[in-house]
């Protein structure tokens, strides 16, 4: 994409900011503060994907007519709980102790909003996410780094010396905060494209060699 229209990310998170360069699209972040409270019988997929287009309307509030807005909400979800950000270091334990050694899933729904005929855009991708048997020392020096704090679930995937997840098969992106190749064909229905290989550039970014990218740049439904 060469000028307008400029995607503005409404999201305060370097980890979605430090995904969405990898497309080279001109963007701008203007994160914004919603509430994250789940709604009664709420489904961990209407969760997501009602948070993303929330997100997204807040930030249109303050958008210009030439501006997409794009949103993401991410949900860690074990037996069919959400586990949001872990409140203390105690709440954060009691999460990787249940995670530890067992596959969880991980919701992000998108939202793209182009603000000069109000279209909105949703999509969603679920990742199977296997945590390895780490050890208790590993988890506590983990948890006393601070880095669980403000990561749902407790985690984060990409962390460089706890890496806590097993082998995986999905959309490693995704886990992070931002599932790109899911952006890259929803943005295409605006016929908006990346300025680069985005494939290529998150595989090599995340060390990753992902196995669906190709399913779900042709619309296919995985996970």
């Amino acid at each position: 994409m060469t000028g307008k229209p400029v995607l503005i990310l409404a999201s305060a998170s370097p980890r979605r900011w430090e995904l969405l360069a990898l497309g080279n699209w001109m963007f701008h972040p203007q994160p914004v503060e919603a509430d994250e409270t789940p709604l009664p019988g709420e489904t961990p997929d209407a969760y997501v994907l009602r948070l993303a287009e929330s997100k997204a309307r807040l930030c249109a509030e303050r958008a210009h007519p030439e501006q997409i807005i794009l949103a993401a909400d991410t949900a860690v979800v074990l037996d069919g709980a959400l586990l949001g950000k872990p409140a203390d270091m105690a709440e954060a334990a009691d999460m990787l102790r249940r995670l530890r050694g067992r596959v969880h899933q991980v919701y992000t729904g998108l939202a793209v909003l182009r603000m000069s005929d109000g279209r909105l855009l949703t999509d969603l991708c679920v990742t199977e996410v296997p945590m390895r048997d780490y050890s208790d020392e590993e988890m506590n020096a983990y948890i006393l780094s601070g880095d669980p704090l403000d990561k749902a679930g407790a985690y984060a995937i990409q962390h460089p010396t706890f890496r806590p997840v097993a082998e995986m098969r999905g959309c490693y992106a995704s886990v992070m905060g931002l599932p790109l190749c899911h952006l890259v064909r929803t943005l295409r229905q605006l016929n908006i494209h990346p300025n680069a290989d985005v494939p290529a550039n998150c595989q090599v970014h995340l060390r990753y060699q992902c196995p669906i990218f190709r399913q779900v740049l042709r619309g296919e439904q995985v996970g």
